[in-house]
């Protein structure tokens, strides 16, 4: 998948999400205000957070396609990780956090839940466009996962906007059913404990989330190497006659793009200029090849 598909599925995925939740966070508001649900509260204040997330991770997105300058050579491509960061904070924070103290609030301060059935319906359409959503992002991820598990795609991708916003995505989900069971627990028995404990486990589930993905993140931040790329250049470059023995290759993930560094052993009988030349072609066809690959640096060595 080449860096500019990627973009424009991961700008796809975030219209999709922010669309969504916009209008989930309204509708979310509305009621939890007529109706005094603890839990609903905190699924609105979760989509106010996640459409504050999308307007973050959309800038980082469009913040990374900078062109490189002089001060930063190779230019902004993990700009995109330092905001999705930022995002991984707020959903502990404001999501996560947030809706753990509200729902301790309520729990020793009960407040009565009124119109829950109305409020049950707002959740159920909510189930829907999240539904909706969540396709949307696994629809633009499904050229990038390969083949993979969710969880393998979701420890190995580089794309850190659609890790953030899948991981939401089913976060959200699973707060809302979490909510529809809690507010209808009080309904039945009349009991608003239910639906303060509601808000506290949606709380824990945001701050599980967002701990995840910070992990993630963080390990991108720092340079995370691309495997299957490593091992298929390094296979190229062992069938090439030229190459005695390959030493040494980083494929280091840089946003969209990679940065390749290789350390091989050629023949010795070879001259400067044969050698120059055949590197030149390797790289050429590595690039081809990959189209991921932006920067491709070849040291000559051998194996003392």
């Amino acid at each position: 998948m080449s860096a500019t598909d990627s973009s424009n599925a991961s700008i796809t995925a975030i219209l999709y999400a922010f669309s969504a939740n916009l209008a989930i966070a309204i509708a979310k508001t509305g009621i939890a205000l007529w109706t005094g649900s603890g839990s609903l509260l905190a699924e609105a204040i979760h989509s106010y957070a996640d459409c504050s997330n999308q307007i973050l991770l959309f800038i980082g997105l469009k913040r990374s396609a900078k062109e490189a300058t002089r001060k930063h050579p190779m230019g902004y491509g993990r700009e995109s990780y330092i905001w999705s960061m930022m995002v991984a904070v707020i959903l502990f924070s404001i999501g996560g956090v947030f809706s753990v103290h509200e729902g301790w609030l309520r729990y020793n301060a009960p407040h009565a839940v009124e119109n829950a059935g109305i409020a049950l319906v707002v959740l159920l359409i909510a189930v829907v466009m999240e539904a909706f959503s969540l396709k949307g992002a696994t629809d633009a991820m499904q050229s990038e996962k390969a083949g993979r598990s969710m969880w393998q795609w979701f420890r190995e991708t580089h794309s850190s906007e659609l890790m953030v916003i899948v991981g939401e995505d089913i976060a959200a989900l699973i707060g809302l059913v979490i909510a529809l069971i809690t507010l209808g627990l009080t309904m039945l028995t009349g009991n608003v404990a239910y639906d303060a404990v509601g808000s506290i486990l949606i709380g824990v589930l945001l701050i599980v989330v967002a701990t995840l993905i910070g992990i993630e993140v963080h390990s991108l931040l720092i340079g995370e190497t691309e495997d299957d790329i490593r091992a298929k250049v390094e296979q190229y470059l062992e069938s090439q006659p030229s190459v005695v023995k390959v030493l040494n290759i980083w494929a280091i993930n840089h946003g969209k793009a990679v940065m390749l560094t290789i350390k091989a052993e050629f023949k010795p009988e070879m001259t400067v200029l044969q050698a120059v030349n055949d590197i030149n072609a390797m790289e050429k066809q590595i690039k081809a090849t990959h189209t991921r690959i932006k920067w491709v640096f070849f040291e000559l060595d051998n194996a003392d």
